[in-house]
């Protein structure tokens, strides 16, 4: 009775597998970035109430799967999710909902709370935190507080590399680096270094950045991420809502609306990324379920020519 299920479980590990491979070299890949809003225990209002260590409240948690289930992505990067197990609970209950993630990897970094993380249906060909990425600050040194998680997965062509980011928040405790502008600053430009390492010639090279940035597109972290000198690392991808609207971030506090999650691709995958493929997700379920609006895009995989890639 012992071989049967294990031959079962090998036949449908095999087949997730091809399933997966089939998928990421016909067609269109879709991937999406979202910051789910403190996925994890934490001090917050919930129900009129202030709690200290609440879980996110099961509400706000339907409307997420709502939302992410309308994305319906391939890949999808997410930002503020707790340890291990809030992402397997999320993975569950979206596997209940009907849609399933067999795929998963999570950053384990200096934040040992909020984490970036991916769900794929496709299988990763590598996963890799890389949590050791340092830069100068006020005469010491500190790391990317949330770590850079690289997952590649086999596309059309060759192998597409996804790195997720979340840099720091603009909250700080020092007064000399307001709003935590220095700290951010330092974070792209570590990653930014890294990544010309990984990829010294991005002009043929396949990789996406996306993720929370928390800063502004003319911001000095976003100039840091797409450009060292004359070299174009990263391309921001344009993205409006129906509306024509590319507000990702709504801060209830002052009320005020700002675009602060990017998908930003190498110059190599231009010819993959269609006019208008990138969008801000605005359907049902998106204002109750995070502070964040998601950010999807498709690439095409077998494209006809190349097409400049669209920017801001």
């Amino acid at each position: 009775m012992c071989g049967r299920p294990q031959g079962g479980l090998r036949w449908m590990l095999v087949a997730q597998t091809a399933a997966g491979f089939l998928l990421a070299s016909a067609g269109r890949l879709t991937i999406a970035t979202y910051n789910v809003e403190n996925y994890l225990a934490t001090d917050r209002m919930a129900a009129g109430e202030y709690h200290r260590a609440y879980p996110k409240p099961e509400a706000e948690k339907t409307a997420l799967r709502a939302v992410i289930r309308a994305l319906d992505a391939d890949v999808l990067v997410l930002q503020e999710m707790g340890s291990d197990g809030y992402l397997e609970e999320l993975r569950r209950d979206l596997k209940a909902d009907g849609l399933d993630y067999p795929h998963a990897a999570a950053a384990e970094a200096a934040d040992a709370e909020r984490h970036v993380a991916v769900l794929s249906r496709i299988p990763f060909r590598r996963t890799q935190t890389h949590a050791d990425l340092d830069f100068p600050y006020f005469g010491g040194r500190a790391k990317v507080k949330r770590g850079l998680l690289e997952v590649v997965v086999p596309l059309g062509g060759g192998d597409l590399a996804l790195f997720a980011v979340h840099l720091r928040s603009r909250f700080t405790e020092r007064r000399d680096d307001p709003e935590a502008a220095v700290f951010r600053a330092g974070e792209a430009g570590a990653i930014r270094d890294f990544l010309l390492r990984r990829f010294p010639d991005p002009a043929s090279a396949r990789f996406v950045l996306l993720g929370d940035c928390n800063d502004t597109r003319d911001s000095k972290p976003l100039r840091l991420l797409t450009r060292r000198g004359a070299t174009r690392i990263l391309t921001m991808l344009g993205a409006v809502d129906r509306n024509g609207e590319s507000w990702t971030y709504h801060y209830g506090k002052d009320d005020t609306y700002s675009r602060i999650d990017y998908i930003l691709a190498s110059p190599g995958l231009a010819p993959a990324i269609p006019l208008g493929a990138a969008r801000v997700f605005d359907g049902p379920g998106v204002g109750e379920a995070s502070d964040h609006r998601p950010v999807v895009f498709s690439l095409d995989l077998a494209p006809t020519a190349p097409s400049p890639t669209p920017g801001l």
